[in-house]
């Protein structure tokens, strides 16, 4: 009985893993099917110095420019949040008017359909 549930978890884990090799070979590696960037979220205050608080996201599947941006701009959207993602550390540091809790920044992230591994380096600079 365990091996043919094992079997069946594998064979899903397949059949996932296929699904996601054609849609990136369809529509390229974050989805976008044209060639044209996304717009980018602009945040009015750039001023580290307003936002006290720092955290920094370790992110899974970051591959490209498009998903640098699609990232950044699902953290800028935040309100009091100012990020800056950085595609060859597959991070983002995230500046922080008031402290957001690690959960409604996976929830952001997570909705522009990538992953936070890890939330790590919380500072308050008071």
């Amino acid at each position: 009985m365990a091996t043919i549930i094992i079997c069946i978890l594998l064979a899903v884990i397949v059949f996932l893993g296929i699904r996601s090799y054609r849609k990136k070979m369809v529509s390229g590696c974050c989805g976008s099917d044209s060639d044209a960037a996304p717009k980018k979220v602009r945040v009015e205050d750039q001023n580290l110095s307003h936002y006290p608080y720092e955290k920094v996201l370790k992110i899974d599947g970051m591959t490209c420019r498009n998903c640098f941006t699609h990232v950044q701009n699902a953290l800028n959207s935040l309100d009091g949040v100012f990020s800056k993602a950085d595609l060859d550390k597959k991070s983002a540091k995230v500046y922080m008017k008031e402290e957001i809790p690690d959960q409604l920044l996976r929830k952001a992230v997570l909705g522009a359909g990538y992953t936070v591994m890890s939330v790590s380096e919380t500072r308050h600079r008071g």
